[in-house]
């Protein structure tokens, strides 16, 4: 057994086999591990849905060296003159080609690292593949675009239960193996709340995991989002009371608040258009700002001031 503590880590995939994709994501990933090379590939998909497990689980399979950097806390020209050049100019012990893995690579600076990327890309084509993986694929500039094969980490509608079943098995089995009692019902309600999230569920589960069991107990710390309460405090203008609401649901994605904040206010009010161009704004922010509250109050407050919300 792993000595790794994070479950994340610990229960990390390592074959494309037992990784939960959808099954075209599977067909194409295992028919790249048949062929036994790959090419440089853009995985694209929101947070925690196995972009980065892909990404090593592959190169695992197909016994190639390769290095990870996170490009969100080191996106500088100097990576490239140092980390990446000195790992691509390299030949591998094992003769395989070699893959640079980087990881959020949206953050990498679009105005000097991504750029020089393309030549890094031709330079060392013979000896090493790349993979970037993202949540924003607009933020990739165009030329590395077209100098990878763009994959879409998406799950058809028609396939979500499926998947969601698998993933709710594969938690049944970590919290068997980590002697975790569970409730089945309690263990599916945290799993559709944060699904396709793989990486948040596991963490939840392992933070619930410290009270020694998991079971209806839990649910109280389960935000459900309450739309009567946001509605009153928008129409009404009360902004201490819409504050509060922030804070008592900050601990949902900020994403999946966005969108349920537009399904609420959208049926309520005459100015969609105002309220579309506000709500996409902050979203695109939610991805660089260090603190949620902050933007979401912000949001909030903008959409208090300028959208006129009528009776439900």
């Amino acid at each position: 057994m792993s000595e790794e503590f994070l479950w994340v880590e610990k229960y990390r995939p390592k074959t494309i086999d037992s990784c939960i994709l959808s099954t075209e994501l599977k067909s194409y990933f295992e028919t790249i591990i048949k062929k036994g090379e790959m090419q440089n590939m853009l995985f694209a998909g929101t947070s925690g849905t196995g972009k980065t497990t892909v990404a090593r689980a592959l190169c695992e399979q197909l016994k190639s060296d390769y290095i990870l950097i996170n490009g969100s806390e080191e996106s500088g020209i100097d990576v490239l003159r140092t980390k990446i050049k000195q790992f691509a100019s390299t030949v591998s012990f094992t003769g395989n080609t070699k893959v640079v893995i980087l990881d959020e690579a949206d953050y990498l600076n679009p105005s000097s690292t991504q750029p020089a990327l393309r030549g890094f890309i031709e330079e060392f084509s013979n000896n090493c593949r790349f993979i970037f993986t993202c949540n924003f694929k607009n933020r990739i500039i165009e030329p590395l675009h077209s100098r990878c094969s763009v994959v879409e980490f998406k799950i058809p509608s028609k396939e979500k239960p499926k998947i969601a079943a698998g993933f709710f098995k594969r938690v049944l089995h970590i919290l068997k193996e980590e002697n975790i009692p569970s409730n089945d019902k309690v263990v599916a309600k945290v799993v559709e709340k944060h699904f396709p999230d793989y990486r948040r569920t596991l963490n939840e589960f392992q933070k619930y995991s410290q009270s020694g069991t998991i079971d209806e107990g839990i649910l109280t710390n389960i935000a459900e989002v309450n739309a009567d309460e946001l509605v009153v405090c928008l129409k009404e203008k009360d902004w201490k009371r819409m504050r509060m609401w922030v804070v008592n649901n900050l601990d949902n994605d900020p994403q999946s608040l966005f969108r349920f904040i537009f399904d609420t206010i959208m049926p309520l009010t005459n100015q969609v258009p105002q309220l579309v161009l506000t709500i996409a704004d902050y979203q695109y922010k939610a991805a660089f700002v260090s603190d949620q509250e902050i933007n979401l109050v912000a949001c909030l407050t903008e959409i208090m001031a300028g959208v006129s919300i009528n009776e439900k």
